[in-house]
């Protein structure tokens, strides 16, 4: 299985934004400039966070985003299935009805056993996703990086801080 890079990029975004909540966010220039990623390819994820009501806001590159939720309340789920969308990761053909030894269509009414298999793995996934919200996220991340980063991060990001008008 393989996140996009557009998942990875919309729950950094998040991430950064979970401490601004409720009042407060960040141009979707200054997002794009603190992961140092391309300003239209962020717009795009942003839009998509948008459409699932995760962040208000935006309006071109002097618009300012913001959590449309509290931070407790959004997951890693939520995240992912506002970029990448709800549609399963496994996708069954029916091979097994194909080929020389192929089985017929009315043998096959229930699922083949590696399409269930992907669909359990699927929502075991889903599941673990969808118990990391960005509360705990903030805080393990900023355990990973240490103070000084933190500190740096939050002066950067300070100055770049916009107040919802």
């Amino acid at each position: 299985m393989r996140i996009n890079k557009g998942v990875e990029w919309a729950a950094h975004a998040c991430a950064v934004l979970a401490p601004l909540w409720p009042e407060r966010g960040l141009s979707l220039a200054a997002l794009a400039e603190f992961h140092d990623v391309p300003e239209p390819y962020m717009a795009k994820q942003m839009q998509a966070l948008s459409r699932a009501g995760l962040v208000d806001g935006g309006r071109g590159r002097s618009g300012f985003y913001r959590l449309a939720k509290a931070p407790a309340e959004i997951t890693l789920l939520d995240i992912l299935l506002a970029v990448d969308g709800d549609e399963p990761m496994f996708r069954c053909t029916e091979i097994r009805q194909q080929g020389p030894c192929g089985s017929r269509p009315e043998d096959c009414i229930v699922p083949c056993n590696i399409a269930a298999g992907f669909a359990r793995a699927e929502q075991a996934y889903r599941a673990s996703l969808a118990q990391i919200d960005l509360v705990t996220l903030s805080r393990s991340v900023a355990a990973q990086i240490g103070m000084e980063k933190v500190m740096l991060a939050g002066q950067w990001i300070g100055e770049r801080v916009r107040t919802r008008g």
